[in-house]
């Protein structure tokens, strides 16, 4: 009885450290969603605004609108931060995005000009251009009810990356349970002797 209620505890504690232990993880929050017939693809070359802040302290360390002139890149091409590369996929010319950058997702433990090491980064972002796309002649801004859809289909995402995480631990602590269990039948065989 002693060993189930070990093997139970132990299953309890590795379901709740999957839950404690999720890595930080990029956050994309649409803050003005846009209709678009083109999205941006990896391979594009996008020219983006931005701003850059410290999410410890919000403090301001880039900006290209103080330059007047969006930044330029090949999305999908090691050319910036992953957390960039990533949370400006699929993404429609006027269309605006908030993304939180955790470390793992931007400069890591070295630190960059006014960035310290291990920094965890906001950048409020807007799409200007696809190279080879035309611009659309005006912005149709998606009603605010496909932006809560859409918010509700990638919690619905999460929910289920953390299922099914949870899911592979129960499946783990399982077999551990099994083997003590298999264990304990063989102490209790020598103990009626």
């Amino acid at each position: 009885m002693q060993h189930l209620l070990l093997s139970l505890s132990l299953v309890a504690s590795i379901t709740l450290g999957a839950l404690a232990s999720n890595p930080s993880e990029l956050k994309i929050d649409v803050t003005l969603p846009v209709e678009c017939d083109r999205k941006t693809q990896k391979g594009d070359t996008i020219q983006v605004h931005y701003k850059g802040t410290l999410a410890s302290n919000g403090n301001k360390f880039d900006a290209s609108y103080d330059r007047g002139t969006p930044f330029s890149f090949h999305l999908g091409g090691g050319q910036v931060i992953k957390g960039w590369d990533q949370g400006l996929l699929d993404m429609c010319i006027g269309e605006k995005r908030t993304l939180t950058v955790p470390p793992e997702y931007g400069y890591g433990n070295r630190g960059m000009g006014p960035i310290p090491a291990g920094s965890t980064l906001v950048f409020e972002t807007e799409l200007m251009g696809i190279s080879g796309v035309p611009k659309p002649e005006s912005i149709v801004t998606k009603a605010t009810s496909s932006a809560s859809e859409a918010a509700s289909e990638a919690s619905e995402k999460a929910s289920t990356k953390i299922a099914e995480k949870i899911a592979s631990k129960v499946e783990e602590a399982a077999e551990v349970v099994g083997t003590m269990l298999a264990d304990t039948d063989d102490v209790q065989e020598h103990n009626e002797l």
